[in-house]
């Protein structure tokens, strides 16, 4: 990454430069905090460090409060005994939440995963005391979102080989009272800022850092911003940063996720355009995970389409079918030519209402599948007679499928959806950001702290940190609950320096 000077807009992959404090004039505007953002991570950062007594300010580029969190169904991943889980009868721990993050993490950061979970109940409650109730109500299908109001349900893979092993399953998918698959979260954002203006916070919209302020010991004290044609400075004694991240900037996604660049439907806003994490870069922050993306095509509900198997172009089968959507999509990216199918005979094949997973065809016997396919001849017709024999005996050697889902595939014809990237409708985001302490503190790469500089939600590297290991709600929940920590610890440093 190149670096900019202060009067160059800032685009690609270019890094900002700093502004020297000491080039600002004597009467600059000071804040306690000032949070660059008002997603959910920024919201939430902006109004624990409001209500700890600072003078906040929020700058948020856009015309509106949300962010990409607005967009969103509405799941915050929760667990450890809270509310929901005790009223609809899912026993849950903080000891078998923790092991459970801890074993999806491709890079376990222990402490997080530990403060997340053990905080997980007062989390809940918090969010609740925003002005809303999650649903005390269960939805027990395999799905990628509620379809009601329900507020509970499964939503990653802990059901899953090996995982189920490794910590006992519990439902931890918790989804705000909004009917639907998408913006669910809105109710939340609102009530954030309404919570805002009533903790005296300040908010500027149409406004946007474009530069991190430092001092001579190379402390961050304040942000430059532009609104329109107009610039400024102000100073503060922490800086949140928690600008989204980087699924629309094509140069940054051709540098570090080039998956994304390729045929998916990217899930973002217009400001997910990684300048959050520019800031952070021309500081030194540590950047972590930036090629993890998260990419999903799910083939569910209906869930019945789980007992089917799904092959590469060997023919071969290379996952347990009964993954958490984005798991699965991840290992079919990975298959030559990221190509796979879902072979499903006619006792278990159900159509979705709105497939995001096309139907090929359906064909009368395994050897037209496999010619019509390009598949290897008998291939599938091997792969299908390995599988059948294990489900009838209730077991699954090869990938440990949970026995909910085994069921035989002889009974043609046999239906083939394609899930192969370009031809099945496939969405993602980008996962990396800055790698930061437990608190929010952005950490360069020997783990020291940028003084006076802090961030949460998408361009924070914290829990979420590949598609394998994804549960729906994890960043919603990460980027809340950091970023309360984000505040809080702001607000602290402005305490301790006065």
């Amino acid at each position: 990454m190149t670096a900019t000077t202060p009067d160059t807009a800032t685009k690609g992959t270019e890094v900002p430069a700093t502004v020297p404090a000491s080039s600002l004039p004597a009467d600059t505007p000071t804040y306690d905090v000032v949070v660059v953002g008002f997603g959910i991570a920024g919201g939430c950062a902006a109004l624990e460090a409001a209500r700890a007594g600072a003078r906040v300010l929020v700058l948020e580029r856009a015309a509106v409060h949300g962010g990409t969190s607005s967009l969103s169904g509405g799941h915050f991943y929760l667990g450890g005994g809270t509310a929901v889980q005790q009223a609809t009868g899912h026993e849950d721990s903080v000891e078998e939440m923790y092991r459970y993050l801890v074993a999806v993490s491709k890079e376990p950061e222990h402490d997080k995963i530990r403060a997340y979970c053990e905080g997980s109940v007062e989390h809940f409650d918090w969010l609740e005391g925003l002005g809303f109730e999650f649903e005390r109500s269960y939805y027990p299908e395999k799905a990628v979102i509620q379809p009601g109001t329900q507020g509970l349900m499964y939503t990653g893979s802990e059901k899953v080989w090996p995982y189920r092993e490794q910590a006992r399953p519990a439902p931890r998918g918790h989804k705000v009272p909004v009917a639907g698959d998408t913006e669910g979260t809105k109710m939340v954002m609102d009530l954030l800022r309404d919570r805002l203006e009533e903790a005296g916070a300040e908010v500027r919209y149409e406004t946007g850092a474009t530069h991190l302020v430092v001092d001579d010991a190379g402390t961050v004290v304040g942000v430059a911003w532009r609104s329109f044609e107009t610039t400024g400075h102000v100073l503060a004694g922490g800086v949140v940063l928690a600008a989204g991240g980087f699924v629309m900037n094509p140069d940054m996604v051709a540098e570090h996720t080039p998956q994304l660049a390729e045929k998916p439907f990217v899930l973002g806003s217009t400001y997910d355009d990684g300048l959050g994490i520019r800031l952070g870069s021309s500081v030194g922050a540590e950047l972590k995970h930036m090629a993890e993306p998260f990419v999903t095509a799910p083939f569910y509900p209906p869930s019945v389409l789980l007992t089917g198997v799904i092959v590469n172009r060997e023919g071969k089968r290379f996952v347990a079918e009964d993954s958490y959507h984005s798991r699965t999509s991840q290992f079919v990216v990975e298959q030559p030519g990221s190509a796979a199918y879902l072979v499903v005979d006619s006792e278990h094949v159900e159509y979705a209402k709105y497939p995001l997973v096309p139907l090929i065809d359906g064909y009368e016997t395994l050897a037209e599948l496999e010619a019509a396919l390009d598949l290897p001849a008998g291939s599938v017709q091997e792969t299908l007679e390995r599988y059948n024999d294990a489900a009838d005996r209730g077991e699954d050697p090869d990938f440990h499928k949970h026995p909910d889902w085994l069921a035989s595939q002889r009974v043609g014809p046999w239906a083939v959806f394609d899930l192969t990237l370009g031809k099945a409708i496939y969405a993602g985001f980008t996962l990396g950001g800055m790698r930061t302490t437990v608190d929010g503190e952005v950490q360069r790469a020997d783990g020291s702290v940028v003084a006076g500089l802090y961030a949460a939600g998408a361009c924070a590297s914290n829990i979420a940190q590949d598609g394998k290991g994804y549960c729906s709600g994890t960043q919603l929940g990460e980027g809340s609950f950091f970023g309360r920590r984000a505040g809080l610890a702001a607000a602290r440093s402005r305490v301790a320096s006065a």
